[in-house]
């Protein structure tokens, strides 16, 4: 069992939630899933929470009612080795919700995520402060990243 696991706190579709994960992650499991029974919280029968594992991270989803909504100021990072893995991913995890600058989008369930390419991080960290500069530029204009455009930033 992993020493930490992200809590993730929906309204009422962790269920819901859980089902679409588990369909965008090809490395992805289901976990346990609790049911609330006759003292509740929720209605018998409704999901109260739900593990569920994605790429070798396990999380939990509660749902715990409207009090609490995310936030960016947590998201989920998804290292992509190759622009299809990152239009897959931007794609199917944005489908509903809003796609926002530098590769940042949010589901349908208000949740956060940054959709990376592993070049994008080599590009910036390389030792030509010049060249990192121009990938960092060319990053602030997009969207949903494009390696090709980087890599043509980086060569001036």
């Amino acid at each position: 069992m992993q020493k930490i696991t992200p809590f993730l706190w929906f309204d009422h579709q962790a269920e819901q939630a859980v089902a679409f994960y588990l369909s965008v992650f090809p490395n992805a499991e289901a976990g346990p899933m609790l049911r609330c029974g006759d003292a509740g919280p929720g209605p018998k029968g409704s999901v109260l929470t739900a593990s569920f594992t994605l790429e070798g991270l396990t999380f939990t989803a509660l749902n715990g009612g409207p009090y609490h909504s995310f936030t960016e100021a947590v998201s989920f990072v998804v290292h992509c080795a190759t622009q299809a893995e990152v239009d897959y991913f931007w794609e199917k995890l944005g489908d509903g919700g809003r796609y926002d600058q530098c590769s940042w989008l949010k589901d349908k369930f208000g949740l956060s995520w940054q959709i990376v390419p592993d070049r994008l991080m080599e590009l910036l960290g390389d030792a030509d402060g010049a060249k990192a500069a121009r990938v960092m530029q060319a990053m602030m204009q997009m969207t949903r990243i494009d390696i090709a455009a980087l890599e043509r930033a980086a060569a001036g």
